[in-house]
Formats: structure tokens, sequence, C-alpha cells
């Protein structure tokens, strides 16, 4: 039973946070952010924008190889809830890999 309650508390306090993103994302002037041009660039900054800055991109570049990114991109949808298509997913993770991976 507790279980049950702290789950549907952790989702609530998710959902909530999710709500808010893209007020905090919308806030930052995103306008100064430019990412590497490689295909799929409109992908990553159409879909990365609305959880987070897309200051995050090149801060984890150092450390992220193929494997890394997709592990991120994976942990957006899965855990974060980020309505990132399925078959967006694919691109989405090569381009980080070709403009920022390792």
């Amino acid at each position: 039973m507790d279980m049950t309650i702290n789950r549907a508390m952790r989702s609530a306090a998710v959902l909530a946070l999710l709500a808010t993103w893209p007020m905090f994302a919308a806030a930052a002037d995103e306008s100064q952010v430019r990412l590497r041009d490689a295909p799929g660039r409109t992908l990553v900054e159409a879909n990365c924008v609305m959880c987070h800055s897309l200051d995050y991109i090149p801060m984890n570049s150092v450390f992220l190889d193929r494997a890394g990114w997709q592990k991120i991109v994976d942990k957006m949808v899965s855990v974060m809830g980020a309505p990132i298509r399925p078959a967006d997913v694919p691109p989405i993770v090569d381009y980080l890999v070709v403009a920022y991976g390792r």
C-alpha cells in the first residue's frame, strides 16, 4: 500500500515538474544557444528544449559517447516522460553522437 502511495506521489511530483519545465525553458533565453550544424539539429532543438536548456548538450558532450547519449535520451523518455516520438529517438541520438559525441 505504501509503495502505491509513494509511486502516486512521485508520479504527481514528476508531472508537476514536467508541467513547469516549459516555463523555465521559455524563460531562459535559448536564442543565444547555437547547436552545431549536423543532420537532425532541428529535431534535437524542437524536442530537447521542451524540458531543458540546450546548453546541457554541449556541457555533457565531453562525457558521452554513443552508448552514453543513447542512455540519456532513453532516460529522458522513460524516466522523465519526455514526449519524444519513438521514431525520433534514433535520429536524435545520431545527431548527438555526430555533433557532440566524444
